[in-house]
Order: C-alpha cells, then sequence, then structure tokens
C-alpha cells in the first residue's frame, strides 16, 4: 500500500461531475463559499451532473424574486429556479442562468474544482442571507450549517425533487444526504414540526 497516496494502489476517490459556484447577488465573494461549494460538491447525489449557481443575497432580493415568480410577497429561506423548469432561469445579478455567468462574471465566484468541460447548467440556488442566519440561530447552528441545509435543499429541487407531491420521495433522499454531510435536521423535518 502506498501511504502518500501517489503510486498504483492509491484510492481513487469518484469524480463528481458537478460545479457549484458560489457568490452574492453581484458575484462578488461571501464569507464560507469554498467551504459550501466543495461540500455541495461532495454531497450530491451522484446524477448531479453539471453546474449550479448558489446566490447568498439580502432577505430584500428573495423577498422581490418570490414576488415576482411566484406571487408570494415575502422572504423565503431559499429558492430554486432550474433552467428546465418552468419560467426563465433567472440568476439574481444577471437575469441569467449559470453557463452565461461562467463566460461572463463567473471567475468573481468561488467554484469547487471541476475540470471547464461541464457544460450543463442545471441551474440557479437562492438563499436569503437574513432568513437563513435568523433560522441558524434558532436551531443552534453555524451560520454555514444552515447555508448547507438551504443549499442541498434547493439541489434537489434542481434535480426535480417536489416534496409537496413525490409521496415523501425528497424526504427520503435528503435526509440520506444530509447524514452523509452531517447536518442537522432539514428544511422538511422543520416543517413538518410546525
Amino acid at each position: 500500500m502506498d501511504p502518500e497516496g501517489t503510486g498504483p494502489h492509491r484510492r481513487h476517490r469518484p469524480v463528481r461531475a458537478l460545479r457549484v459556484l458560489v457568490g452574492d447577488d453581484r458575484g462578488r465573494r461571501v464569507p464560507s463559499a469554498p467551504a459550501l461549494a466543495r461540500w455541495l460538491r461532495a454531497i450530491a447525489p451522484a446524477r448531479a451532473r453539471g453546474m449550479v449557481s448558489v446566490a447568498v443575497v439580502s432577505d430584500a432580493r428573495v423577498r422581490a424574486l418570490n414576488r415576482r415568480y411566484r406571487g408570494v410577497n415575502r422572504a423565503t429561506d431559499v429558492l430554486s429556479f432550474p433552467v428546465e423548469g418552468v419560467g426563465r432561469p433567472l440568476h439574481p445579478a444577471k437575469n441569467a442562468g449559470c453557463l452565461e455567468l461562467v463566460e461572463g462574471q463567473g471567475r468573481r465566484y468561488i467554484s469547487s474544482p471541476e475540470p471547464r468541460a461541464t457544460s450543463r447548467c442545471l441551474g440557479d440556488i437562492v438563499i436569503a442571507r437574513g432568513v437563513a442566519r435568523r433560522q441558524a440561530r434558532e436551531a443552534g447552528h453555524s451560520e454555514l450549517t444552515e447555508w448547507r441545509v438551504l443549499a442541498l435543499h434547493g439541489l434537489l429541487h434542481l434535480l426535480g425533487y417536489d416534496h409537496e407531491r413525490d409521496r415523501g420521495r425528497m424526504r427520503r433522499v435528503e435526509r440520506r444526504l444530509r447524514r452523509q454531510g452531517g447536518l442537522p435536521d432539514g428544511l422538511i423535518e422543520r416543517a413538518g414540526r410546525t
């Protein structure tokens, strides 16, 4: 066995074909962006292939997006905008999906290491910073942990899961991935307790 992991017996980790871009609504770096990108890439289901952008924005921005796209006049913790879903994919900074983001301002985003060959854009996840901060305090964990809970939930929506209509399928997948990633209860469990 090669303890350095450099010889013919080194262990090969499966290559995930997910690229994660993290920033604010202007494409600027946010604290903990590299950790969030690495974690989401590592915990994502194997079928999560392509690119995802995660924008951590103000509650006011999420409220405006909710009003515009969902007819809801309040800030929610996380929104998902799938590229192949209903309506036009949106990135809060540029009103575009993640491919345009990479070609334009993407260099300002923190990205997980993945070859540039990734070309399929799964969509955009938008996290309300203030809501996430409050939920983290209520749950007794860090803001980064809350971002992970929200980003995972958003990613599953981008992959087509819908906890309101799928008879518990999203709940089961989310629970398994949360446990793998060392996370506390997720959004679906929290909603079930209220």
